[in-house]
């Protein structure tokens, strides 16, 4: 079976699909991954092919920062969201047999799907239907709303993601030759795989049977990876480190988060693996290195704690790894993710980016450190984790898929 998985976004967006096409790869379907051009070489390193997909979002990180008004950033969106639909016909019409979209470019993908009568599987990495049981992310998180808050937040959530494509569904629906608007309902639209533990987040009692909780797709490593030299000495020379990173966070901050980052881990006495990210963060001194991408699942285990930006990725690789976190949400799903792993024992009080200072962050990282049931809850959830199998539960999914 020739599978495309169809992913927009950051690093984290795609890093995931890394590892379920492998997966697949190795069941003996052909896998391709549609993801902006940067990531190609992440994809192609783990023995996947890479389609092109328009657009990068660093690029337009930077212009939404740059942005004067509504209608240029209404703009930007059009721009890439129009992008994104080119790069999502052009993927699903080569023969394709089964498409696996994540959340945010989904409605372009049913629309693909739809005019070439291929079947669409939704594989998210976020809780994307409304609940009562909590907020979905990127909605407030106050002191609870109660079920009925809950669901109107998260509803509320859904129709902002819905209307950012909205024009370009209808424009490639136009395109397609289909109808204005799809024939089914919404509940018909096919089955979900979340990709995150049940562990982590149940499944809510009350979402549609089609949605399930499948487990973690960790990333593949690439073929061939071997650690630096250095960091390997860094690593051997003194205690465990914290690793400190924030992805795709904090575009064009590196000198100051730097800084930052130096004068905390001195506070604090600890030694640390400083992640550049899209922010270039960098650190200085004896007891701080400063690393490009370096795959979680081998770093992480090798450190005291780790602090990041809570995104969906870096937060399952810290919870896999049995370590402490330390969460500085900045924006999106982060706050939905810092806020959990506090609610699961594994960390303090999470920091919000726009609070970070250098004694801020020393003290959260004492904090962190200093509490000796945040490392027993982590290695004790890391343990549950390990026994869950995401991955095969997708393959489960299109095993009956093909049955019927």
């Amino acid at each position: 079976m020739r599978i495309v998985i169809i992913t927009a976004g950051s690093r984290g967006d795609v890093a995931p699909f890394t590892g379920l096409g492998r997966r697949l790869l190795e069941a003996g379907h052909e896998v391709e991954v549609a993801a902006h051009p940067s990531f190609a070489p992440l994809v192609e390193g783990c023995g996947l092919g890479h389609l092109p997909m328009p657009g990068d979002p660093r690029e337009l990180i930077g212009k939404w920062s740059r942005a004067t008004s509504r209608d240029e950033v209404r703009a930007l969106n059009r721009a890439y969201a129009d992008g994104l639909a080119d790069g999502v016909a052009e993927a699903v019409t080569r023969g394709t047999d089964l498409v696996l979209t994540a959340f945010g470019p989904a409605p372009l993908s049913r629309a693909a799907g739809e005019a070439s009568g291929v079947p669409v599987i939704g594989t998210y990495l976020a809780p994307q239907f409304a609940t009562g049981e909590f907020p979905l992310p990127g909605a407030p998180d106050g002191d609870g709303p109660g079920p009925e808050g809950n669901l109107a937040a998260g509803r509320a959530v859904l129709r902002s993601a819905e209307r950012l494509f909205a024009g370009a569904v209808t424009r490639l629906r136009d395109r397609l030759g289909l109808p204005a608007s799809p024939p089914s309902a919404p509940a018909d639209d096919g089955p979900v795989l979340h990709g995150f533990s049940p562990s982590v987040v149940p499944r809510p009692a009350d979402w549609p049977s089609r949605a399930e909780v499948a487990g973690y797709w960790w990333p593949a490593r690439p073929y061939g990876w071997r650690p630096p030299a250095e960091l390997v000495d860094f690593l051997q020379a003194g205690p465990p480190p914290v690793f400190i990173g924030f992805g795709s966070m904090a575009v064009g901050q590196g000198e100051r988060l730097g800084e930052l980052v130096t004068g905390a881990v001195e506070r604090a006495g600890v030694r640390a693996v400083v992640q550049a990210g899209w922010a270039g963060l960098s650190g200085g001194g004896d007891d701080v290195l400063a690393v490009g991408d370096v795959p979680h699942d081998w770093l992480f285990p090798r450190t005291a704690a780790v602090v990041h930006h809570a995104g969906a990725g870096t937060t399952a690789a810290g919870l896999r790894a049995g370590v402490p976190a330390l969460p500085v949400p900045v924006m999106t799903d982060q706050p939905f993710w810092a806020s959990r792993l506090r609610r699961l024992g594994v960390a303090p009080r999470p920091l919000p980016f726009e609070d970070l200072t250098a004694e801020a962050l020393a003290a959260a990282v004492t904090a962190c450190l200093s509490e000796p049931s945040h490392r027993r809850r982590a290695a004790a959830l890391a343990r549950r984790i390990a026994a869950e199998d995401g991955a095969g539960r997708v393959l489960a999914r299109i095993g009956t898929m093909r049955a019927g």
